[in-house]
């Protein structure tokens, strides 16, 4: 069948059951239910609900058991309002998109405490090299200074050049030609 149709059909029997569950069903032990999703298999015969339930555990297992024993006056109305040919069976799962839900926000939190405790340890750091690691524009006072340097009382008198005509000079550290 149609994917489609398919999803539109288990669109309505999410509709019919969260109706029959709001106004039908006199249980008990039926606690704040809400429907989350219905799912139709492909030739319509099985639908899977899901559910959450608001509460501690035994409301869900209440509610559980409740859905369970509703089960049929359920699939009865979802026949008679869909018109199919076969009334699908209900298979009622709770949901787990709250628990999952709560597990990532206790991770959102754990890399929130994290990131304050990064962000705190860098706060009382300092720079292991020089505060401003990047180079600056050269000032005139720093020209002034290398003039100085350079000044005409050198003792070697050589500009910092070898001497030689336009090559590079390739000498290691060592200050020999590698010969």
């Amino acid at each position: 069948m149609n994917q489609t149709r398919v999803n539109q059909l288990a669109d309505r029997i999410q509709v019919i059951v969260a109706e029959m569950l709001e106004r039908r069903v006199k249980d008990p032990r039926l606690g704040f239910v809400t429907v989350t999703e219905a799912r139709l298999t492909g030739d319509l015969r099985e639908a899977t609900v899901f559910y959450t339930v608001l509460g501690g555990d035994q409301d869900h297992t209440g509610t559980a058991v409740a859905l369970e024993s509703a089960k049929g006056l359920i699939r009865s109305e979802v026949g008679r309002r869909l018109g199919l040919r076969h009334t699908p069976s209900l298979a009622f799962v709770p949901d787990a998109v709250p628990e999952n839900a709560q597990h990532i926000e206790d991770l959102l939190r754990l890399a929130r405490d994290s990131d304050a405790e990064v962000a705190r340890r860098a706060a009382q750091a300092s720079p292991a090299g020089e505060a401003d690691p990047y180079r600056v524009p050269r000032t005139d006072e720093d020209l002034d200074d290398l003039d100085e340097l350079d000044a005409p009382g050198d003792e070697d008198g050589s500009d910092g050049s070898d001497g030689s005509k336009g090559g590079d000079n390739r000498s290691g550290p060592g200050g020999h030609g590698g010969s």
